[in-house]
């Protein structure tokens, strides 16, 4: 075939998509269980302006969290190995990763978005550290250290109220990871995950040095993300709950 001139073919490399990268780090580098989710109903995604769901792939026309669920294969499913992963990405290269909470993976607490932000200041306020903290539209999740649910349960028994709004992803939950889109809208992290402290050094110096410990960023260091204790959060979040304007009582997702 004669070379035509001034033209070159160029082999192009398909780019790996964004989400392959971050599922691949959170189950092998971070030895997190995950699986795909639903993902939205074609064409949704976006979210509306009114902040309300677009739909869920799933056959349930009234799903209470659209496209931020496991559907096929179920949570039993999740896992840390490379090559079962890669397979489900390579099939559904868009598909939200879903992170089965609880066990030796990290659990989680969500709130509101208006309400985590006010607890996100206080907690900010009081010189405490955080960890990842996962962020929609919609709520926010604060990723915390494994607990039981016997734990759980004594540290509630001791809490004057407890806002329906506020929800636990324990032993058996789920949480979808960025950079999923889902039915309400795209996940992203507000607090980036970031390793443990160096010794010697606090904690928002050692995230500075691991280039995640701010707000937003990406998840590209290789270390397992440091994560607080349950007890440290669970009062602010509860007090930021009960604050809200509609008192807490409505879950927002």
């Amino acid at each position: 075939m004669r070379e035509i001139l001034g033209r070159r073919r160029r082999l192009r490399r398909r780019a790996r998509p964004a989400q392959l990268d971050a599922v691949l780090i959170c189950a092998t580098a971070w030895q997190w269980p995950v699986l795909p989710g639903v993902g939205a109903a074609a064409g949704d995604g976006r979210g509306g302006r009114d902040g309300r769901d677009r739909g869920c792939a799933c056959p349930d026309p009234e799903c209470a969290v659209p496209g931020a669920h496991p559907f096929d294969p179920g949570l039993l499913a999740a896992t840390t190995d490379e090559r079962m992963v890669r397979w489900w990405w390579t099939n559904r290269p868009t598909a939200p990763i879903v992170l089965a909470t609880g066990g030796r993976a990290p659990c989680a607490l969500s709130l509101p978005a208006v309400a985590a932000a006010r607890a996100l200041v206080e907690l900010d306020r009081m010189g405490t550290r955080l960890g990842p903290v996962v962020a929609t539209p919609t709520r926010w999740s604060l990723l915390v250290a494994p607990y039981t649910l016997e734990r759980l349960g004594e540290l509630l028994y001791v809490q004057d109220g407890v806002p329906s709004s506020l929800r636990f992803h324990g032993e058996g939950g789920y949480l979808v990871l960025p950079p999923s889109a889902t039915g309400t809208g795209q996940v992203r992290w507000e607090r980036a995950p970031a390793p443990s402290p160096l010794p010697g050094t606090n904690g928002r110096r050692a995230g500075r040095e691991a280039g995640t410990g701010g707000r937003g960023g990406d998840a590209t260091g290789a270390a397992a993300p440091w994560l607080p204790d349950v007890e440290t959060v669970l009062d602010a979040l509860v007090e930021a709950s009960n604050s809200a304007p509609d008192g807490g009582s409505r879950l927002a997702y």
